[in-house]
């Protein structure tokens, strides 16, 4: 559905992105709006450039029908890195009622995914600017396109992962511009709210309540999480205090809790293998929903009831899962891909880290696992590309790049890194990545430095054999392994 206008009135952004769009950002106010973008090879509309965004604060009001579009106010700070006299946002699924820079109506219109803004004045370079948005949330996904609102039995919940959080709320919607988030949301009697980080007050009014929740860490647009629901929240401590709590529906608290009760523990062998947990908190919200994927929304990462409740799943198995979304924590939330390219950072770890807790906990054998992936490497490699070049998603399967390249292929990867430098090294390069790189973004160039400098030798030459190359390379300590030839079936 594209974007609908109502009413109208008269960051850190890496200089390597902002390199492929400065041309753009300087657009005359009297020439078209146009669509721009922070030049990430997979999604190049997504993101803009000429501002980092400080905090995001948004407000929400359910109308108590998970069909029914939702009233909203995001409020946007920003500084500019240029001087501006126009404003991108994402945005692609609502209709738009005011916009307000510095309390100042400004005009504003569309242009692609984009919603364009044109303020009384134009913005000076290294100024701080505040946008404020009035408009709607459509929870009702726009034909042939996935992700934002996930529509529950009870409610709603989200999942903005790769570039959907702008069908939600108008953002910068690239996690190489992370900021802080207040959420609030107003909902009627029995419904509960909950979302990133800390609640932060609770008022009620007129038969509605209206939760605040605040992050303190700054966050990417496609990790963020509302929950809206008739659902239960459970309190238990983690290692060293942190407070954890879950989000379930109140009519299957019971049966979920032999899961839930296991995170703290799954916390402690985390930060066993690298380091304290990242955040202020962590829970598992469980959605009455079909997605066909979990996910690591920071600080509440998202699951199926499907995978705690079906007795067909094996126990292991669903606790490796916790620990893949747990894992992100550290992996894709705190250390956030500086473009999508370096997905592999984020779901090659997660899969390791599942893995090694298989192994260790379930004796299911880590090696075995990655002399199965050896095997069918070249074909991941030939039909999604290598794991640090995926191939772009086709149009309307943005979810795409989430092949097992990424995931099983990606943790092949690390593998051989352990092999090639031994666990001693690896181990420490793990803990050091995530010290070095908290709520921050990276890149596989930066990984590839600190190996390099925790080895003592150049690893340029390893990464790019593993990271880019059409085909597998021989695993170092592994000359039996053989990987399978592509299938002439591949897909493309």
């Amino acid at each position: 559905m594209p974007l609908s206008l109502g009413p109208r009135v008269p960051r850190r952004l890496k200089a390597t992105l902002l390199a492929t769009a400065a041309s753009v950002c300087l657009v005359a106010a009297s020439a078209p709006p146009a669509p721009l973008g922070v030049g990430d090879r997979l999604f190049p509309y997504l993101g803009n450039p000429g501002y980092d965004v400080s905090s995001y604060d948004l407000s929400f009001t359910y109308p108590g029908d998970n069909s029914k579009p939702l009233r909203a106010v995001t409020t946007i700070d920003a500084r500019t890195t240029r001087r501006l006299d126009r404003v991108n946002l994402d945005f692609a699924h609502g209709r738009v009622d005011s916009v307000e820079v510095d309390g100042r109506p400004a005009a504003f219109t569309t242009a692609g995914e984009d919603l364009v803004i044109t303020p009384e004045n134009p913005l000076p370079r290294s100024s701080r600017t505040r946008i404020a948005v009035r408009h709607t949330s459509d929870p009702v996904s726009p034909k042939g396109r996935d992700g934002g609102w996930v529509r529950t039995a009870d409610g709603l919940a989200m999942a903005n992962q790769a570039d959907a959080a702008h069908l939600v709320f108008p953002c910068n919607d690239h996690p190489s511009d992370k900021a802080m988030f207040t959420i609030h949301v107003t909902a009627p009697e029995g419904y509960t709210a909950v979302a990133n980080g800390l609640p932060a007050g609770v008022a009620r009014s007129g038969g509605a309540t209206t939760w605040t929740y605040r992050t303190q860490h700054p966050m990417a647009t496609e990790l963020t999480q509302v929950s809206i629901g008739r659902s239960t929240v459970l309190h238990r401590t983690g290692p060293h205090g942190l407070p954890v709590r879950d989000v379930v529906p109140t009519e299957d608290r019971k049966a979920l809790e032999p899961w839930l009760a296991r995170t703290p523990d799954q916390i402690a062998w985390m930060e066993s293998k690298v380091g304290p947990y990242p955040f202020e908190t962590y829970g598992v919200l469980v959605a009455s929903a079909t997605t066909g994927f979990e996910l690591e929304t920071q600080t509440l990462s998202l699951f199926e009831k499907k995978l705690l409740t079906d007795t067909a799943y094996p126990k292991w198995y669903v606790e490796s899962v916790m620990v893949h979304e747990l894992s992100h924590q550290w992996f894709g939330d705190s250390v956030s891909p500086r473009v999508w390219s370096d997905l592999w950072l984020n779901e090659g770890h997660a899969t390791w880290y599942e893995a090694l807790y298989a192994e260790e906990k379930a004796n299911r054998s880590l090696e075995a696992r990655m002399k199965a992936a050896y095997s069918a490497s070249d074909r991941w490699r030939e039909a999604g590309g290598p794991p640090a070049m995926p191939k772009p998603p086709k149009p309307g399967q943005k979810i795409g790049i989430f092949r097992a390249n990424v995931y099983d292929g990606a943790a092949l990867v690390l593998y051989a890194l352990r092999q090639e430098i031994g666990k001693p090294a690896f181990e420490r390069l793990e803990r050091d990545w995530v010290r070095a790189h908290r709520d921050t973004d990276a890149t596989t160039a930066d990984f590839q430095r600190l190996a390099s400098d925790i080895s003592g030798r150049d690893l340029s030459g390893f990464f790019r054999a593993w990271l880019y190359g059409e085909k597998t390379p021989p695993m170092p300590g592994r000359p039996d392994w053989k990987a399978a030839p592509p299938s002439k079936t591949a897909k493309k």
